[in-house]
C-alpha cells in the first residue's frame, strides 16, 4: 500500500478535535460508541518500532491522555485500546469507550452485536461528548 492510497494519509480519520506536529486525535463517528476516539500519527508508518523510541514515548503519552478524558468525561466501564492496523497499516490506536450495556460486550466492538443499547443511554453519551472535546484540547495541552 502506498501513501496515495492509504486512508489515513488521504483523510483525517474522523472529526479533528487536537492536531499536534506528529499525531492528531480524532473522535469518530461511531453512532453505536460516542467517545470513540483514534490518536493517529500524522507521518505513514506501519509499525510502532518504525518510530524513534522517542516518538514512541509521544505517541503513547498522548494515547493515555486520550484514555484518560474518555475516562473523566464518559465514566465508561472499561476502555479498550488497541492498535491494529490490518485494514488500514497506518500506525494508529483506537481508545474505545465500553460499558456492559454496549452491543458486544464483553466481546470487542468488532464481533457481532448481542444486544442493542438503549437509545436514550446512547443519547445521553453523546450528550457528553462536547465536554469530551474540551478535556482532550486540555490534556492535549500538557504534551506541548
Amino acid at each position: 500500500m502506498t501513501q496515495i492510497e492509504c486512508e489515513l494519509c488521504a483523510q483525517q480519520g474522523g472529526e479533528v478535535v487536537h492536531l499536534a506536529a506528529q499525531w492528531h486525535v480524532v473522535l469518530v463517528d461511531d453512532a453505536d460508541y460516542p467517545g470513540f476516539c483514534r490518536v493517529i500519527w500524522n507521518r505513514h508508518v506501519r509499525e510502532m518500532t518504525d518510530l524513534a523510541l522517542a516518538e514512541r514515548d509521544l505517541l503513547m503519552a498522548a494515547v493515555w491522555q486520550v484514555e484518560a478524558a474518555v475516562r473523566d468525561v464518559l465514566q465508561p466501564h472499561k476502555v479498550n485500546l488497541a492498535s491494529l492496523g490490518n485494514m488500514t497499516p497506518h500506525l494508529h490506536w483506537h481508545v474505545i469507550p465500553r460499558y456492559d450495556d454496549d452491543a458486544q460486550f464483553p466481546a470487542p466492538v468488532w464481533a457481532p452485536a448481542q444486544r442493542a443499547t438503549a437509545p436514550e443511554v446512547l443519547a445521553r453519551r453523546r450528550d457528553l461528548l462536547p465536554t469530551l472535546r474540551t478535556a482532550i484540547r486540555a490534556r492535549m495541552a500538557s504534551l506541548i
